[in-house]
């Protein structure tokens, strides 16, 4: 079995995760990508987030979150990706790069724009009450009326 090997970087806002559209994909991904040759995560991740996303990621606040597997998007059935996702502060403004369609926040409810192991991270935060949308949400919004 093939296992791609990737890095994410999770930045989280008022309940809602930083995802792109990398431009030609039908699904939006949490930034970030595949390491170098030689390349630990902390390099691969500060590499990717200024490629994709124009910023610098500060090296002394960067913080493990966890290890996600799943099959990989638009790949051959048994292709598992492995993504291993950081939290992290970081100088500059969120733009898209080049080779990035859009920047978009993304909820709970967005289960259906992303990938598998996007989706596992997205439920993992959301049990977490790290990131809103979802029956919860809509149950509290129901109550609170």
């Amino acid at each position: 079995m093939k296992e791609i090997d990737k890095i994410a970087f999770i930045y989280l806002k008022n309940g809602k995760i930083l995802s792109t559209l990398s431009k030609g994909k039908d699904a939006y991904y949490i930034p970030g990508g595949k390491r170098e040759e030689n390349e630990t995560d902390e390099e691969t991740l500060i590499r990717e987030c200024k490629e994709e996303l124009t910023i610098d990621i500060k090296k002394d606040t960067i913080k493990y979150y966890g290890t996600f597997e799943a099959q990989a998007h638009g790949k051959a059935e048994g292709i598992l990706v492995k993504m291993t996702c950081y939290m992290a502060d970081f100088e500059g403004k969120l733009e898209a790069s080049s080779e990035i369609q859009e920047i978009k926040w993304l909820d709970y409810n967005d289960l259906d724009k992303i990938s598998p192991v996007d989706k596992l991270i997205f439920k993992d935060l959301y049990k977490k009450n790290l990131l809103t949308g979802g029956v919860l949400d809509k149950l509290g919004e129901i109550e609170n009326k």
